[in-house]
């Protein structure tokens, strides 16, 4: 994919048209009065960052649980690198990095103890109730669940904030109000009532780089973490051309490099491919829309900032390789059997006896609430819940734990 590098915005310049400005944001649930010393969209950033939701992803899964390596990415860590690829995006299209960045760094808070099998796990228990999705989680985290200010439930983010957070991976409805993939989750439709997140739009460029910068990080640093743990070998990724290509060019250049450092060269090459691959496909984009606002970003009726189609082929591969290779291999499908019976137990002993939640907060509001409501206020703790603590409270309640190494 060809690149205009006049276009791009990796020093200071004007910001874009179709950049979202924080000067004219469409404001927050709760009006509040502007900062002399930072943006809105800033002040976002600050707030995401000062949760306690934040501080949990630490303790959360991102691939492997209960590691025995200090090494492998948390979700606080994936966090952190998608939030850097995030800003990069922005600062080349001289959008707003700071929006770029909150977006990226709120996408995964509403992620469960034990990563995509918790979510699973809980999304089942909960399925009679409206189920369970880690997005719509986010939403409930920083509208209602953080409770750190005087004057109002969650953190009072602006809209354009929520609506990254909430589509940045594309319209969640059609225009006629049909779920694009299944039913729109509740607690986004009951959000909506109260501020109209125009889902049935594109998000901003600014969202759509988190989007973007989400599977870049993750596809690398899971093939990192892949071989660092014995799951993947240099063989299976020759099974993908792309990479089979990136290793020929770092074993041409240096034909002598120990394993770690070819594992390193082989990601960062991966990682500026796939950037390149997501800059060339845009301008494109942009100089066939030729928006002239943010809401000519949203009104787009495509993506802007994605892949090109050689590329996504390439996505699809190495996600297919992860699949078969990592996240269905035996060993690791024992484990996530019992992070899975942790989940079950857990919301299952809650339901029967609230006051094990031994948290006045949680123990409290379950007075009185009929059971649809009880299910959803066990369900936010649990999906609150670190890796750590939920093998903690287990073993407190019940007399085996499963062993999740």
């Amino acid at each position: 994919m060809t690149i205009d590098k006049n276009a791009l915005g990796f020093g200071f310049g004007e910001r874009a048209v179709f950049a979202a400005d924080p000067w004219t944001s469409r404001g927050r649930l709760y009006p509040e009065s502007s900062s002399l010393t930072r943006s809105d969209f800033q002040r976002d950033r600050d707030r995401i960052v000062h949760t306690t939701a934040f501080r949990r992803l630490k303790h959360k899964t991102q691939v492997f649980i209960g590691p025995d390596s200090d090494h492998y990415r948390t979700r606080l860590t994936h966090t952190i690198e998608v939030a850097q690829i995030a800003r990069a995006l922005a600062r080349a299209f001289h959008v707003d990095e700071d929006l770029a960045e909150g977006v990226a760094l709120v996408h995964d808070f509403g992620h469960t103890p034990f990563g995509h099998t918790g979510e699973d796990a809980l999304h089942e228990l909960l399925e009679p109730y409206g189920g369970f999705d880690h997005n719509a989680q986010s939403l409930r985290i920083v509208t209602k669940l953080e409770r750190r200010y005087a004057e109002f439930d969650g953190l009072n983010l602006t809209w354009e904030t929520l609506e990254g957070l909430v589509k940045h991976n594309g319209p969640l409805m059609t225009p006629d109000g049909q779920g694009i993939k299944g039913p729109v989750p509740l607690p986004i439709l009951e959000y909506c009532e109260l501020q109209d997140l125009d889902i049935a739009s594109y998000a901003s460029l600014e969202a759509q780089a988190a989007a973007v910068a989400d599977d870049i990080a993750y596809n690398t640093h899971d093939i990192d973490d892949g071989l660092r743990s014995g799951f993947l070998t240099f063989e299976m990724l020759e099974e993908v051309p792309f990479l089979a290509g990136l290793m020929k060019d770092v074993r041409d250049r240096y034909p002598k490099l120990e394993a770690d450092r070819f594992t390193h060269e082989i990601m960062r090459r991966q990682i500026t491919r796939m950037v390149e691959d997501v800059i060339g496909v845009a301008q494109s984009r942009l100089n066939r829309i030729k928006p002239m606002s943010a809401d000519d970003i949203r009104q787009a009726g495509e993506t802007v900032i994605t892949f090109s189609d050689e590329m996504a082929e390439t996505d699809r591969q190495i996600k297919k390789m992860l699949f078969s290779k990592i996240y269905r291999h035996p060993d690791i499908m024992r484990i996530r059997a019992g992070a899975a019976q942790i989940v079950q137990d857990l919301f299952n002993a809650y339901m029967t006896d609230p006051t094990l939640m031994r948290s006045d907060y949680w123990v409290e509001h379950t007075a009185g609430l009929e059971t649809p409501a009880k299910a959803r206020h066990v369900g936010d703790f649990l999906a609150g819940m670190t890796d750590t603590y939920a093998v903690r409270v287990h073993a407190q309640l019940f007399d085996h734990t499963p062993d999740l190494r």
